[in-house]
């Protein structure tokens, strides 16, 4: 199945399991700062950041195409202070947020050009006029993929139930335009097994540069890790983009003689 681990309950509890905060949470909402702002956490999955900023008084909103995941995030102590929202960039209202989250690599997931580039006018739209963007998407130079196999990817995942889950994870196929394909394994006590499929697109900074000026969008600074590294310096192989929505330029089409 195509990205189970965020549509099927049996994954999504063994995710939700295995992602508990880490730095990039402590950087992203040390980023969008102090409250009270109007916050969009595009793709929040089960809701771990999408909470802590609800309590740290933000109003919030996370939308995410997966009602498992959703389900999992609205079972949670504090979900109500949250409006989830089912959908992708569809569900956007235009002008009603102050800042814009894609975490845990939500970037990558959008592999089509044409599907990214709508989904960075439906956060442009989105988004007051500057208003902040601020996601993550891996750094094709870091060659990720090439420690996703079944010897460096294979751990152990303990479950609330007090059950161990073994995943691993295989990269399936490369192919030009930084798509990588791969699978990841699960097997659970008693021997069942269940798999997850996934593809997922590397953008190099040249090219989220330009994606994102193309949007209406200016780049205030792309990161290599969460403490602020340059890129490519050995910092976590991190693309952290801080963008921010340009206003749109009323004199278009003016010649500046008052006609």
């Amino acid at each position: 199945m195509r990205d189970a681990e965020f549509t099927d309950p049996r994954l999504v509890a063994v995710y939700d399991a295995e992602c508990g905060w880490s730095a990039d949470d402590d950087f992203f909402l040390a980023e969008v700062g102090a409250a009270p702002l109007r916050v969009l956490d595009f793709g929040c999955g089960t809701g771990r950041l999408t909470l802590a900023l609800a309590a740290a008084g933000h109003t919030v909103t996370g939308v995410d195409p997966a009602r498992a995941s959703l389900a999992a995030a609205r079972a949670k102590p504090g979900a109500e202070r949250v409006d989830w929202v089912e959908g992708s960039r569809e569900v956007l209202p235009v002008g009603a947020y102050d800042v814009a989250l894609m975490t845990s690599h939500v970037a990558q997931f959008l592999t089509d050009d044409g599907q990214w580039r709508a989904t960075l006018a439906a956060l442009r739209a989105a988004l007051v006029d500057g208003g902040r963007l601020l996601f993550d998407s891996r750094d094709p130079a870091d060659r990720r993929w090439q420690r996703w196999n079944p010897v460096d990817s294979r751990r152990h995942v303990p479950l609330p139930d007090g059950g161990t889950v073994r995943v691993w994870t295989e990269v399936t196929a490369v192919r030009d335009g930084g798509l990588v394909e791969f699978c990841r394994h699960y097997r659970f006590p008693g021997g069942e097994r269940l798999r997850s499929r996934s593809v997922l697109r590397f953008r190099d900074e040249t090219r989220l540069r330009a994606d994102l000026a193309a949007a209406g969008f200016r780049v205030d600074r792309v990161h290599g890790g969460w403490h602020g590294e340059a890129v490519g310096t050995g910092g976590d192989g991190e693309l952290v983009v801080a963008a921010t929505a340009r206003a749109a330029d009323k004199s278009v089409g003016s010649r500046g003689d008052g006609r």
